[in-house]
């Protein structure tokens, strides 16, 4: 996406969700901040809206406006463009722009697992058991580029499938993801809850490989996969602490009520018209979800490395790139929220 692009997708972004705008006090120097989140529907990125539900940006004396991009890697070119000053995205694309000379760092780990689920249509489960079967497969992502994107790459080459033998098409996610399934226009995808709980609801299609929990991570990527955070330029970050620390204070404080309440408790906290397919079944989409969030904020361990591997599997551009890691992520701000 062109920065010209970005900037009419922001515009309409900015129609759709202000009215979830915060009014609190400055951000920055006594500014807006603005966040660009990768689909603000999703539970994956849920914690964004939650801590605005709950007024925790308001509470540090934060101007916090929420905008939404349906892919990840639309949030990115919002932030590169300088249309927005972070993203809730997935920290992958981090070390995806460390290559393309773009210094850009997660401040806050959200989550440590993926949180994405592979789906196969009824239509094609009988011929796709496994990764080991995509070849001749056409497999929706949110966007070419995202994330899904990426661990769809991943997970058909460490089965054995060379990426030029499978087709990802992008379909976005919720409603249109769910079209392009009942239509046979993908054979599967992947995607995240609540679309994930209303695909199995609506019986359209399987779970193939399921990301949302530590062991699921384990299983289908070798290890924890930090996902959803928020990450900034480094160098605004740098230039705006003060601002940054409030916002870790905010999403830590989400975290922590998170890990404390249940999913009923956190679905009636969200937006109603997040729960497409009925508050129970959100609330459902929800449980199945809560395991990939972190308590804390804080990057796991060996997590970076996780994702360094899975990319260099696939990725041409990060394949022979030497990556620093310790300039993706910083835990400079979660470590004082604390």
């Amino acid at each position: 996406m062109t920065a010209l692009a970005a900037l009419a997708a922001l515009s309409g972004c900015a129609d759709e969700v202000s009215s979830h705008s915060s009014d609190g006090g400055g951000g920055g120097k006594g500014g807006k901040v603005k966040i660009m989140v990768g689909g603000i529907d999703k539970v994956i990125y849920l914690p964004a809206m939650l801590a605005q539900r709950l007024g925790y940006f308001k509470d540090e004396g934060l101007n916090i406006e929420l905008l939404t991009e349906p892919a990840g890697i639309d949030a990115t070119t919002s932030l590169i463009a300088g249309n927005v000053q972070g993203v809730v995205g997935f920290y992958d694309h981090t070390l995806d722009l460390q290559t393309k000379g773009k210094q850009v760092e997660s401040v806050v780990q959200l989550a440590q697992t993926p949180g994405e689920v592979e789906i196969v249509s009824n239509k094609a489960a009988g011929g796709i058991k496994s990764p080991k079967d995509f070849a001749g497969k056409k497999l929706g992502v949110t966007g070419l580029g995202s994330s899904t994107d990426f661990l769809t790459k991943y997970l058909g080459v460490n089965a054995g499938v060379s990426t030029d033998q499978f087709t990802n098409v992008a379909v976005g996610a919720g409603q249109t993801f769910i079209s392009a399934l009942q239509k046979g226009s993908i054979d599967g995808g992947m995607t995240t809850d609540p679309t994930v709980a209303q695909i199995l609801d609506k019986k359209l299609g399987k779970v193939l490989v399921d990301m949302r929990t530590p062991e699921g991570s384990q299983k289908a990527l070798g290890g924890l996969y930090p996902s959803s955070s928020l990450y900034m330029n480094t160098d605004w970050a740098n230039g705006h602490k003060d601002t940054v620390q409030k916002l870790a204070n905010a999403f830590v404080r989400t975290l922590k009520w998170m890990s404390t309440h249940d999913a009923e408790e956190i679905a009636a906290k969200m937006p109603s018209d997040y729960a497409q397919g009925g508050q129970g079944l959100y609330a459902h989409a929800i449980d199945s979800t809560l395991p990939m969030f972190t308590k804390d904020g804080r990057m796991p361990a060996d997590g970076p490395a996780t994702v360094q591997r899975v990319l260099k599997s696939f990725n041409p551009n990060l394949k022979d790139a030497t990556i620093d890691l310790k300039k993706t992520y910083t835990t400079e701000f979660t470590d004082k929220a604390h």
